[in-house]
């Protein structure tokens, strides 16, 4: 049972003003995927994918403020901002689908805004039968950054980081791989200092700096929100790794099991 989060900023080209797919990048990984199924059975080990939003998904959520509170009267452009922002979302979704699916990847696609509510940007439900019952029949379930309704706020911005490690949590999934477009956790910026060095593994958010250790902002919390998640995985005993999907192979290979370059995010060992 293994979660592959693609990081938006893999798929799409996320600083384009206009929504933009990085198709070499999707088609490369779609080949991966496909290379890596020929020796694993999806029925009886599932793979489920999770994919961020990049430049589909953020400019809306940020120009309509999705999450933060508002009065009523602001309220019916505030349903815009959502239908805007989660058919942008999903318009990625059926690209990134529809090239797995000429690859001969039986992918399945979960709009969680159907499928999930949140109270204050957590999730608080999440319909995980459906999800389940696809893993057991062989499909590849492809889940996405999303819009939802929030009990306490009406609307909110449920990130693909959040959706993960809900799903591993409760459905005992037993390696978590991350593809974004960096090595991994660095001890600063790499875009921004030389000497950035790759910290291979980490196990508390309190060595870092968020000033520091971003590499990009958005309106879910980038790099360092990333990290908030996967350690509080890593205490619930699920290891995950972060990894830089823009070299050929390393998602295949990190699927296969195999040592590749990046961060491990692991418990705390105490002694």
């Amino acid at each position: 049972m293994i979660i592959l989060k693609l990081g938006g900023s893999i798929l799409t080209e996320k600083d384009s003003l206009k929504p933009k797919v990085n198709l070499e990048n999707l088609n490369r990984i779609a080949i991966e995927i496909k290379d890596f199924l020929k020796d694993h059975d999806l029925k009886n080990n599932g793979l489920l994918i999770i994919h961020g939003a990049g430049s589909f998904g953020h400019p809306y959520a940020k120009e309509y403020e999705i999450g933060e509170p508002f009065s009523n009267e602001v309220y019916p452009s505030k349903r815009i901002g959502f239908s805007l922002t989660h058919n942008s979302v999903n318009e990625l979704n059926n690209i990134i689908s529809e090239i797995f699916i000429e690859n001969k990847l039986p992918v399945i696609s979960i709009p969680p805004s159907s499928s999930i509510k949140s109270f204050n940007k957590r999730i608080s439900y999440f319909n995980l039968d459906l999800i389940k019952d696809y893993i057991s029949q062989g499909f590849l379930p492809i889940l996405y950054g999303d819009v939802v309704l929030d009990d306490k706020l009406k609307m909110a911005v449920i990130s693909g980081d959040q959706i993960l490690s809900y799903l591993a949590k409760n459905l005992k999934f037993k390696k978590v791989i991350l593809g974004t477009d960096v090595d991994g956790v660095f001890d600063k910026n790499p875009n921004l200092y030389d000497g950035a060095k790759l910290i291979t593994s980490l196990n508390s958010i309190k060595d870092l700096s968020q000033e520091h250790s971003t590499t990009n902002v958005d309106v879910t919390g980038a790099m360092f929100g990333k990290i908030q998640e996967l350690v509080e995985l890593a205490d619930s005993g699920i290891e995950s790794k972060i990894i830089n999907a823009q070299i050929p192979d390393l998602i295949k290979n990190a699927l296969k099991g195999k040592d590749v370059k990046g961060t491990v995010i692991k418990a705390k060992i105490i002694k």
